[in-house]
């Protein structure tokens, strides 16, 4: 055959866009176990960083992940709208010791972006919560999920027993400016929720504020509830406060029944 001829070079280009496909996809079922455990481990990482600080916060990466969530998450809590604990997973015995039907799926397993969806629609829901132990402290972390300016932003708020005050917080993004919204995921930012309670005197919930301008501008009394704002990121920060405000609510059934 002609290597000139234009039938040559179609037959030749069919080939080879056959073998690249077959080789990239190959390449992504090899890969996805991989993709997946990762995942697995970066959402590890995610909880244990709301929650630990001090020398322990340090150890944290991808190597101790999995075996710093196994020593401190004791148990992984499903919640009901109606505030129920629908079922619990012992970390530690890797079993449930408490369960109800079609709902027994471990809090780890869920995937809070459907769970979010089904809540606007109107449909049945489950929320995750994760227990953690550490040195006689008891702390309950929530997943949280929102919009920033330019995509999805998430993270993990901490409670500390009282389901008030908040023991620690992380955030990530998508693709928040950098420098500007993309402040979310640091340390400056986060730091600032520790100590901060979500619910106010009279037992409403008011999650916390972000304020534009920081939080000398408003009333003393609201400053427990309150944050500054990240300079130049004020619709990343404002999208944050709404996140929580949202994700928070949520759980105010389960709340309500821990705290009466």
């Amino acid at each position: 055959m002609n290597t000139n001829s234009n039938k040559y070079i179609f037959i030749y280009a069919s080939v080879m866009v056959i073998i690249v496909a077959a080789i990239l996809s190959t390449a992504a079922m090899l890969l996805k176990p991989l993709q997946e455990k990762n995942k697995r481990v970066e959402k590890m990482q995610n909880i244990l960083t709301a929650a630990l600080s001090g020398e322990a916060a340090l150890q944290i990466n991808a190597e101790t992940a999995t075996d710093m969530y196994q020593k401190y998450i004791t148990e992984e809590m499903v919640i009901g709208l109606d505030g129920e604990v629908l079922n619990i997973y012992n970390v530690a015995d890797q079993k449930f010791t408490q369960s109800q039907g079609a709902d027994t799926v471990r809090a780890f397993d869920i995937d809070l972006k459907v769970q979010l969806n089904n809540i606007k629609d109107g449909k049945h829901a489950t929320l995750p919560m994760f227990k953690m132990e550490d040195q006689g402290n008891t702390l309950y972390i929530i997943p949280v999920r929102g919009l920033g300016l330019w995509g999805p932003i998430w993270g993990n708020i901490a409670l500390e027993s009282n389901f008030n005050t908040i023991a620690g917080a992380t955030f990530g993004h998508k693709g928040e400016t950098p420098g500007l919204g993309a402040e979310i995921d640091t340390r400056p930012f986060q730091v600032q929720f520790v100590g901060k309670d979500i619910f106010d005197k009279k037992g409403d919930l008011v999650s916390i504020l972000v304020v534009k301008g920081g939080i000398a501008t408003i009333p003393e009394a609201q400053r427990i509830h309150a944050v500054d704002a990240i300079s130049g990121g004020t619709i990343t920060s404002v999208g944050v406060q709404d996140m929580l405000s949202d994700c928070l609510d949520n759980y105010k059934a389960f709340f309500k029944k821990q705290l009466n």
